[in-house]
């Protein structure tokens, strides 16, 4: 899928350009804090579902492949639902539907089919790094493997033979699968 223009907003949050961070809290706050509050959320619980999604954000473009297909605003808006719908699971908040869907017609259906995607993509690695930080010493040998090192040098830094982190690594990996696999969160992602 080509790059979408709002790139320019995901860009702007990796680099912390303040002028274009500004624009979108000037330009998508109201409408996201507007559409919440229409569905039942208090004005604080709002303005903490856009810092939230905007941080998520933030943590999916350091991901240097993350590529933005859809426009800006409805990749937030879905995050914004998610969070919302999430926190309501975690606390007696009611949804408030009011039998439309949204305001937010004029986002095209093929829009919101890439914000999901993108979203799904956040949940996803949420739910790996949730599961991560359960593993103990498994956490350190996953995360060192991912370091743009050589894998020999991150063996010493462990204090491993390079043989045995390599068999540790493959265990822990396989360990976290099977762990993500095993979680409620995974079926409701991939179904």
């Amino acid at each position: 899928m080509p790059l979408h223009a709002d790139q320019k907003y995901i860009t702007a949050l990796l680099h912390h350009d303040q002028r274009l961070i500004s624009e979108i809290y000037q330009r998508f706050a109201p409408n996201m804090k507007a559409y919440l509050l229409s569905r039942g959320c208090s004005e604080d619980d709002a303005g903490d579902v856009f810092q939230e999604a905007l941080i998520d954000i933030y943590k999916l473009a350091n991901d240097k492949q993350f590529v933005l297909t859809c426009p800006f605003e409805a990749f937030l808006l879905l995050l914004c639902k998610r969070k919302f719908i999430n926190k309501t699971k975690k606390t007696s908040l009611t949804v408030v539907t009011n039998g439309e869907e949204d305001a937010y017609t004029h986002i095209p259906d093929d829009a919101n089919a890439g914000a999901a995607e993108h979203v799904a993509q956040v949940e996803k690695e949420q739910l790996v790094m949730l599961v991560l930080d359960e593993m103990g010493n498994c956490k350190e040998v996953i995360l060192k493997s991912l370091l743009k090192k050589p894998q020999e040098e991150i063996a010493e830094e462990l204090g491993m033979t390079y043989a045995y982190y390599r068999k540790r690594k493959s265990n822990c990996m396989g360990e976290l699968a099977e762990l993500v696999r095993n979680k409620p969160q995974f079926k409701e992602l991939v179904s």
